[in-house]
């Protein structure tokens, strides 16, 4: 590589850093693909805005605590001890992610508890946020791989996709 270019791969983090960082965007990842199928299914259901809240809310919490648990007994069952202080606050900080994956979903059901749109369309554009993000997260893997936009382009059509399928998969099992 000439002298004047920048490998882009050398900014990226490396380490433990970058360990827990991708372990964080992975749980992010996981609870968007998880929330698009609980959101397109509540679409199809008779579910009110208070129902499909309390139903984004509990997802997230067990999505997280579902998480925390398997880390927890993983940890336990391989380092024969329950993980505490620095251990614990990783495992936290990494599963975290799994809570925030009900904002968007609840600020959209709040719009529809607002008379500002219908609960099924505000479902449905959560789901399209969903995607959405897939898409931005496989374009900014497939950047920082190094590859141009067109294979930066790539990697978000082929997250996305993901997203879509499972929509798709939801809305053809009627729920």
């Amino acid at each position: 590589m000439p002298e004047d270019q920048e490998d882009p791969r050398a900014a990226q983090p490396s380490g433990p850093d970058a360990s827990v960082l991708a372990d964080r965007l992975k749980e992010r990842i996981y609870a968007t693909i998880t929330m698009i199928a609980v959101v397109v299914g509540l679409s199809f259901s008779e579910a009110g805005a208070t129902g499909a809240f309390a139903t984004v809310l509990t997802t997230a919490f067990g999505l997280w605590l579902a998480a925390l648990v398997a880390d927890q007994q993983a940890h336990r069952t391989v380092h024969r001890h329950l993980a505490t202080g620095r251990e614990l606050r990783r495992m936290l900080y990494v599963s975290s992610p799994l809570l925030s994956c009900a904002v968007g979903p609840a600020v959209m059901i709040a719009l529809a508890a607002l008379g500002a749109l219908s609960l099924s369309a505000a479902l449905l554009t959560a789901a399209g946020i969903g995607v959405v993000s897939l898409f931005a997260w496989g374009c900014a893997g497939g950047l920082r791989l190094g590859g141009g936009v067109l294979l930066a382009l790539l990697a978000g059509l082929l997250d996305a996709t993901i997203g879509v399928a499972v929509a798709l998969v939801k809305a053809s099992a009627g729920h």
